[in-house]
């Protein structure tokens, strides 16, 4: 049924497919990338990093950052590596590595979602020329069915087309989200690690137990 639809659909089906094969993978892809930051998420190991951070041992923080598997952390950990040069830039490098990585595949699904109803509606185009085409020519009697099939191609490309911007803006919407929420995490680590370290250079270290 699946498959005559889309036969039916003509040639502007062809490309909505390729469309939806990449939204698809993209999806896919974007969910096991979520399920394993997951697991990679060590909330204790950021607390760990600010707490050596406000005793003033920096260089322990730094390489307890950079042992740990939590984003956030390995951040924290890079700008305190290259604090003599600039901590500030260091922290801004580092957590806009960590944001394209929550960006990847966001383009392809607001492509999809803007791309997918244009193909449905020159899908419909294509196929109302051709039925207009038909009832342009002189004689009628007989085309009615090539009339109604240009018709209902258009339909089902206009209707494929949605399909395929549905299916991403849903998902579109979660990652942004997502990547929003991970911003805002590392906006506050940062900037909680600016201000201990500001703290931290008027005191003096804390000496190991």
């Amino acid at each position: 049924m699946i498959l005559e639809l889309f036969l039916k659909g003509g040639p502007i089906m062809w490309p909505i497919l390729l469309l939806s094969i990449l939204t698809g993978g993209v999806v896919i892809e974007r969910l096991f990338f979520l399920a394993a930051e997951r697991l990679r998420q060590k909330p204790a190991d950021i607390e760990n990093v600010l707490a050596l951070v406000e005793r003033g041992r920096l260089d322990e923080a730094s390489e307890r950052g950079q042992t740990s598997t939590d984003p956030i952390a390995r951040v924290l950990a890079h700008g305190l590596a290259h604090r003599d040069v600039s901590l500030s830039n260091a922290l801004v490098q580092g957590a806009g590595r960590e944001l394209d990585r929550y960006n990847r595949g966001l383009v392809v699904l607001d492509t999809a979602v803007t791309l997918g109803p244009l193909l449905g509606l020159l899908g419909t185009v294509i196929g109302m020329i051709q039925a207009f085409g038909i009832v342009g020519g002189a004689d009628l009697a007989g085309q009615q069915n090539a009339i109604t099939g240009g018709i209902a191609e258009s339909l089902i490309a206009v209707t494929f087309g949605l399909g395929v911007a549905i299916v991403a803006i849903v998902p579109l919407n979660y990652l942004s989200g997502k990547l929003e929420a991970m911003r805002r995490k590392l906006e506050d680590a940062t900037n909680h690690l600016e201000l201990t370290i500001g703290k931290s250079r008027t005191s003096p270290p804390t000496a190991n137990p």
